[in-house]
């Protein structure tokens, strides 16, 4: 609901604006993400909150300019990036509070670009007061991506050829769902709780990048996405995607997503009864 909102909401990005957007991500990859791709070794990164988070000059460089294009196309909008946010976490707590953000993951999937594994991509979420309002997935090694406003539907394009809508499975009874789920990134008291739980399903794995696990759910080749770990970086513009392709996406406690959260989990699903399932299935994660 906008009633609640400090001042009415503006209309999502125009196409020209969404353009420019695609573009821009499109030159920041060619500039800075694909000629370090397999030239930047395990040596080369850095981590940040452990010894699988990594980071790189790919990562720097992209959110540098990207960050750049954005502030001059959206002067008065705030621009946080993933990389700003490990040096100053209070930037985080911004987002909520601006009526115009654009969040950015300049690499998400550093471990694979890093290790030499084509499953990267960038990450843009628009939102306004912490709810997302577009959302663009982009395969920097395809050059094609996955896009959706709120007031449009979610559609794949590329440099050639025309957009082409798409639309999240039709889901199905708990044996037969597929998914993704950051386990190894949950606490290990849910790990206890969670591991006898993932038989019941028919696959349940991690890519290691957010965009691919929901550009992948939006086009109905997995049923779901789980996480615990509430990134505002990895989830808002998926959460858009997802619920823009026809899927369900909020809080496992039934809480509307908004990158204000930091605590809790957050189910995307193929559509009302698949996540309803998969929430019955996880009750356990609603206990602290």
């Amino acid at each position: 609901m906008t009633d609640s909102l400090p001042i009415p909401l503006s209309a999502p990005l125009t196409p020209a604006q969404q353009t420019m957007l695609v573009n821009l991500v499109r030159r920041a990859a060619r500039a800075e993400i694909m000629p370090r791709f397999r030239t930047v070794t395990r040596a080369d990164a850095t981590t940040k909150s452990g010894p699988h988070d990594l980071v790189t000059e790919a990562d720097h460089q992209a959110e540098a300019m990207l960050a750049r294009g954005l502030q001059r196309m959206f002067p008065h909008a705030l621009i946080v990036g993933e990389e700003a946010v490990a040096a100053k976490p209070a930037l985080r707590e911004d987002v909520s509070e601006a009526e115009l953000a654009f969040i950015i993951d300049p690499v998400d999937g550093t471990w694979n670009f890093v290790h030499g594994l084509p499953l990267f991509g960038v990450i843009i979420a628009v939102t306004r007061f912490g709810r997302p309002v577009l959302g663009l997935l982009y395969d920097p090694v395809s050059d094609d991506w996955i896009i959706a406003d709120e007031a449009n539907p979610a559609r794949m394009a590329a440099v050639q050829g025309a957009e082409r809508p798409v639309r999240v499975s039709s889901g199905g009874a708990l044996s037969n769902l597929q998914g993704y789920m950051h386990y190894y990134l949950m606490t290990q008291a849910r790990q206890d709780k969670v591991a006898p739980l993932l038989p019941a399903l028919a696959r349940c794995i991690a890519l290691r990048c957010s965009c691919h696990e929901y550009r992948l759910l939006a086009q109905g080749a997995v049923d779901f996405v789980l996480s615990d770990v509430l990134n505002p970086w990895d989830h808002a513009a998926g959460v858009l995607i997802c619920q823009q392709a026809g899927g369900v996406a909020r809080m496992l406690d039934g809480r509307d997503y908004n990158t204000s959260i930091s605590k809790g989990v957050l189910l995307s699903a193929a559509n009302e009864a698949t996540w309803a399932s998969l929430k019955d299935h996880f009750a356990c994660l609603l206990d602290n």
